[in-house]
């Protein structure tokens, strides 16, 4: 039992699962008690806990001991302030040691912790924070990215205008700014705190607040639970990822993003993590290996497209690079693609495992994932993970073991979240993932089983591409792309055309190519060899950006709305939405 096993602090009760034939009623230790932060603050001594690096080059570390007197200092504050099981504590912050601290001072009450990002604008913080009416924003003066600075201070008198709950602001010095609000540093030093009083609550009781995307809409509100966030996050971590005290453990994320989450998790294990905040490419496309080397990275994390523009680039880490320590790639955010597996054991590391993770928001955790007992074949993810009963289903929801379909959970999971904020009757939270099967999660990904039990993700579902009634991932599209070296990069949408539905391909040139009726050919001849005359893009049109989500993630939806003359209404989700113009009244799709 994983609780048992990763040394879970807490009591299991005297049952482990309630309604188990019922995957959407189902609650696991219902008699179950524990505090998320007081198992994350295990260990209180001289070992390092997290290595902070700023892309303005500070760097700073704390040992276990030194996170938890931050964190008693400012729970000491939260108590005064009325914080108290269940109220919402919310952080406009980057990735660093303050938000960590921040976080666990926050569920040492039994309180729930949400976030956003600094890179977010003020109608992108309004759209999520207001719908949860925080008591508390933890924010951050300003930030670095690609080598510049931006204030936040002057967008906090907009967003705390729209946000009437907030009785209480606490900034963070990060670029040094005067202003007239609370002080982070002011409260460690003005708190004479050194331990910390762990509220206990219930297994299934509120931990986090995450958003979806928020590219269709106002972003939804997923609530996620303390005990089933805990125990999938060891489990992945401990089982899955081989991370071992001590281990230095890396991943290139946002606070927004679940990736933050997981990594943060890493504590429970004794691991050391190690934060970074700002652009993964300044000032040179390889500093995070730069990183990887000095610290010696046991558990690197990125996302797909990360390495896959270290793989556009032609870079030789292996040459360049001393990684003796490193044992795990994982990737996630896209599907990872089997050149870009060729290019990690080639150009990285030859004996390094490469984990690519797929599971997201909904669950903030992973339905399918690498493990380090199993051979790791090209172009595949291993399998399911612990305790998940994936299936593939059809249309018609029947099992298919050969053909693509959509991921499926068949059976109860902890992390299954507990529902969406003010759905009190349940019916966005049925909707979103219980409508379409029976007694069964839909996740809206579009994969297929491999001959070696692994799993291949071709996209999300919702934007699978369906010329003359065939299905078709957009990330066999992609695959094929990886080799054609004069695009950096690309997006597949599908347009209604003459009662059907025609495959558009966006792509990005290298600097100084040309999209030449050539190279359209050599591109359309390339997918018609390698796949199906069905995958063959009806026009490859040449743009100077591609949308994307504040994760980096390339919104294929918004695209396909706005060549279809929707109006994209929440484009504070995007983390460049001035390049939507550029999709606006494309003369070429409305010709054959």
């Amino acid at each position: 039992m994983v609780w048992d096993f990763c040394g879970v602090v807490g009591d299991k009760g005297k049952k482990i699962l309630d309604n188990p034939t019922n995957i959407e009623k189902a609650i696991f230790y219902p008699q179950g008690r524990l505090n998320f932060a007081q198992n994350l603050l295990k260990q209180r001594d001289e070992h390092i806990a997290i290595t902070f690096i700023g892309e303005n080059k500070i760097k700073r570390q704390l040992t276990y001991q030194e996170l938890y007197w931050i964190v008693a200092k400012i729970a000491d504050y939260f108590k005064q302030w009325g914080i108290t099981k269940g109220d919402r504590v919310s952080g406009y912050l980057p990735n660093m040691p303050e938000t960590v601290a921040a976080m666990l001072a926050t569920t040492s009450h039994g309180a729930v912790w949400t976030a956003c990002s600094p890179d977010f604008g003020v109608q992108g913080v309004i759209d999520r924070f207001s719908q949860i009416e925080p008591k508390v924003l933890i924010t951050v003066d300003g930030y670095h990215y690609n080598g510049k600075t931006f204030s936040c201070l002057d967008r906090l008198p907009e967003i705390l205008e729209h946000l009437p709950s907030i009785e209480r602001v606490v900034v963070v010095s990060y670029l040094g700014l005067e202003h007239n609000y609370s002080r982070w540093d002011q409260l460690l030093t003005t708190s004479d705190a050194t331990e910390i009083t762990f509220t206990p609550v219930n297994f299934n009781d509120p931990l986090y607040i995450l958003y979806s995307s928020g590219t269709t809409g106002i972003p939804k509100c997923i609530v996620h639970g303390v005990g089933g966030t805990l125990l999938k996050h060891l489990s992945e971590q401990q089982l899955h990822c081989n991370i071992k005290p001590a281990d230095r453990v890396f991943y290139f994320t946002t606070c927004s993003w679940m990736m933050w989450h997981w990594l943060v998790s890493a504590l429970a294990s004794r691991a050391h993590i190690v934060l970074f905040d700002g652009s993964p490419t300044y000032p040179t496309p390889t500093f995070l290996w730069d990183l990887s080397q000095e610290l010696q990275i046991n558990f690197f994390g990125t996302s797909a497209k990360y390495l896959s523009t270290l793989h556009k680039l032609e870079i030789n880490i292996s040459k360049t690079h001393d990684l003796k320590e490193l044992r795990t790639i994982g990737s996630t955010g896209s599907p990872l693609m089997p050149e870009t597996f060729d290019y990690i054991w080639k150009n990285i590391k030859q004996d390094v495992q490469i984990s690519s993770l797929s599971g997201g928001t909904d669950i903030v955790s992973c339905f399918v994932m690498g493990n380090p007992i199993s051979p790791v074949h090209r172009g595949e993810i291993q399998g399911p993970a612990l305790g998940m009963a994936i299936d593939i289903f059809n249309e018609n929801g029947k099992s298919v073991k050969t053909d693509p379909g959509e991921l499926v959970c068949t059976k109860p999971f902890p992390c299954r979240p507990i529902g969406f904020w003010k759905d009190a009757k349940n019916e966005k939270y049925h909707n979103a993932y219980y409508a379409k099967f029976p007694n069964t999660w839909h996740h809206g990904d579009f994969c297929e089983w491999t001959k070696n039990h692994g799993l291949i993700i071709h996209g999300r579902s919702d934007t699978t591409l369906n010329p003359g009634g065939v299905r078709i991932g957009t990330a066999e599209i992609y695959r094929q792309l990886e080799n054609i070296d004069e695009i950096i990069e690309c997006l597949a949408v599908g347009q209604k055309w003459q009662d059907d539905e025609r495959i558009i391909l966006f792509v990005i040139m290298k600097k100084d190519v040309e999209l030449t009726t050539d190279l359209i050919n050599k591109i359309k001849q390339h997918i018609r060899q390698n796949t199906t005359p069905r995958h063959v893009p009806a026009k490859i049109i040449a743009m100077p950006d591609l949308p994307r989500t504040k994760n980096n993630k390339l919104t294929e939806t918004t695209v396909r709305d706005i060549i279809h003359g929707k109006e994209i209404k929440n484009k504070e989700a995007l983390l460049n939405p001035d390049c939507l113009v550029f999709f606006t009244k494309i003369a070429e799709l409305q010709t054959d």
